[in-house]
């Protein structure tokens, strides 16, 4: 299982995950302000995963989502391909990787949330590919991860490069719209409402609820359908 660490920088809230889990408001940590989770800048090791259309089922297989929570389906993550000799989230040169790479389509299939979920409790970060499933990307940027689109020349060469050092850095700029290693720059898009989000730290619908918690709870003591609970 992967250890990817998120990367210190000038920027605050680089990567940063959310205090606090959906409900988690008795003895939770201490909140987060927006600042806190805005992702501006995303470094780490790369890893690269070769293939269009790597559906959901690959990366999480069916048989993983009884369980009523998502705490340990990073253990599982590509469970079935990583018995293929050589699959990267087998690699130990790969462990400690934040930043996947991808071809096209990445994260077609079910909708499954479990899918960008074993991926970020894996230690990604940040995803920079071809292509991605509409709903896989959603369901990311809820979660705080970044999914970043490049052409095809430019996730080859950074596959290409990762490949022969796994220990080189990439840097996901999302201000400046760049994916920068080894002294190349490449550039990248992603949705402006996306961008905007993740720049500043809106992305996190219930770390935005809980930030004016107290208005929720004066909201839910007016209805009567919530006070009867």
């Amino acid at each position: 299982m992967g250890d990817g660490q998120e990367s210190e920088g000038a920027e605050r809230g680089v990567g940063a995950p959310r205090a606090t889990e959906p409900g988690g408001v008795q003895g939770a940590p201490p909140i987060q302000t927006m600042s806190d989770r805005q992702i501006v800048r995303v470094a780490g090791r790369g890893l690269p995963l070769r293939g269009d259309n790597i559906d959901t089922d690959r990366i999480i297989p069916a048989r993983y989502l009884r369980a009523i929570t998502f705490e340990g389906l990073e253990a599982h993550l590509f469970e079935d391909d990583r018995q293929a000799p050589g699959h990267p989230f087998a690699n130990p040169a790969y462990r400690g990787a934040s930043v996947l790479l991808t071809n096209a389509n990445f994260g077609c299939g079910s909708s499954r949330e479990h899918a960008p979920q074993a991926i970020r409790r894996w230690g990604i970060r940040a995803v920079v590919g071809q292509s991605f499933s509409e709903i896989f990307f959603g369901n990311s940027v809820a979660l705080g991860l970044p999914c970043v689109t490049a052409s095809a020349e430019g996730v080859g060469a950074l596959m290409d490069l990762v490949e022969r050092d796994p220990a080189a850095e990439i840097m996901v700029d999302l201000d400046g719209l760049t994916v920068t290693a080894a002294g190349r720059a490449h550039p990248i898009a992603l949705a402006p409402g996306a961008r905007d989000a993740f720049l500043s730290g809106q992305w996190d619908a219930t770390g935005l609820l809980l930030d004016r918690y107290e208005e929720v709870e004066a909201v839910g003591r007016r209805l009567p359908y919530v006070r009867g609970f």
